[in-house]
């Protein structure tokens, strides 16, 4: 955890920095959406494996809430790959 002098340093650093290069810090927004695209596959991939066996022993409930949040994933993978375009 930085100080509050600190923390006023570095943001002082990265606003010069953003000023001075732009295609830096647009390089580093990419990256950090690419970072956000990967746990959400990630959370993907680890909702669907668990479906069925979630469905099986917790029941019909839990199989539809883990369904919902399959689907806004779906829809946040979605939002976020388009904006990456």
């Amino acid at each position: 955890m930085l100080s509050k002098e600190d923390q006023r340093r570095f943001e002082q650093i990265t606003r010069q920095l953003r000023e001075s290069d732009p295609k830096f810090f647009a390089r580093l927004d990419h990256r950090a959406r690419a970072r956000r695209g990967r746990w959400l596959m990630l959370l993907t991939i680890v909702l669907w494996a668990s479906l069925p066996a979630m469905t099986v022993v917790a029941g019909r409930m839990a199989g539809a809430i883990c369904t919902v949040v399959l689907v806004v994933n779906a829809g946040l993978m979605w939002h976020f790959r388009r904006r990456l375009r």
